[in-house]
């Protein structure tokens, strides 16, 4: 075995250890030794039993493709709001002076202080969820642009204007260059705080979509099918973060860093 299928065998290895630890721990207490009632925690069995009923019938993809719908234009449109108007903020004090009071007010507001008004503009459905998910994920853009702005290495500007670079050329070739990773942090930091919240606001403000599903099994008390969908949304979430890793390393390679051990 080569040194580096050696290395990744032992990282998925050690990444394994306290989930199986934690499902021996729960098969222990719902079916060896049970100390809970089945609906107050099912059995892994039970849970995995569910889990291939709700998939085979297609119940669970249909929620699962709801939710993803409505992430997918939420965090495209905090992008495409929040990259520019934290550039814009970074790089210009007069626009900062201007949004920085407004900003400061609705931020730190939480999205689901928001679902009474979504639903009274928006009604329940689609577009309120976007709504709510679009405002957590907003913020996180365009706190971390405003940063990535400020962080723009003075000495790379004037080396730019030295060697006659205009405008556009210093925003293609100097700042975009490097507020890149810091977008890039902010799009994963929104998409796993956009992720929480539409699932929140799935629970009162949608007829679909994983929380949705959440909100109507605990009302037919069926435990088994509410942990079905918190581990189909923790599972999805941490794909969603392992992507956003790997395509910043592919994009961005020297953003690798290093590790002390």
């Amino acid at each position: 075995m080569s040194n580096g299928l050696r290395s990744r065998t032992l990282d998925f290895s050690w990444r394994l250890l306290l989930p199986l630890i934690l499902i021996a721990s729960w098969y222990v207490v719902t079916e060896v030794r049970p100390l809970f009632h089945p609906v107050i925690l099912p059995s892994p069995l039970a849970v995995l039993r569910m889990f291939g009923k709700l998939a085979a019938n297609g119940e669970l993809w249909t929620h699962i493709v709801a939710s993803l719908e409505r992430i997918f234009y939420a965090n495209l449109a905090a992008l495409a709001l929040g990259v520019p108007l934290g550039l814009a903020m970074g790089l210009y004090r007069p626009v900062e002076r201007m949004f920085d009071g407004l900003i400061g007010l609705f931020r730190p507001i939480p999205p689901l202080a928001w679902v009474p008004l979504a639903i009274l503009w928006l009604g329940i459905g689609t577009l309120s969820v976007v709504f709510i998910t679009f405002l957590a994920a907003f913020f996180a853009v365009l706190i971390n642009t405003i940063a990535g702005a400020r962080a723009v290495d003075h000495l790379h500007v004037r080396a730019a204007l030295s060697l006659g670079a205009g405008r556009r050329r210093m925003m293609t070739h100097v700042v975009m260059p490097s507020v890149a990773p810091y977008i890039f942090t902010a799009f994963r930091i929104a998409l796993g705080v956009s992720w929480m919240s539409i699932v929140a606001a799935e629970l009162v403000a949608a007829s679909s979509g994983l929380g949705y599903m959440i909100m109507y099994y605990r009302e037919v008390l069926r435990t088994d099918a509410i942990i079905v969908g918190m581990l189909t949304i923790g599972v999805i979430g941490l794909l969603m973060d392992i992507a956003t890793r790997r395509l910043e390393l592919w994009l961005m390679p020297w953003r690798r860093g290093f590790s002390l051990a």
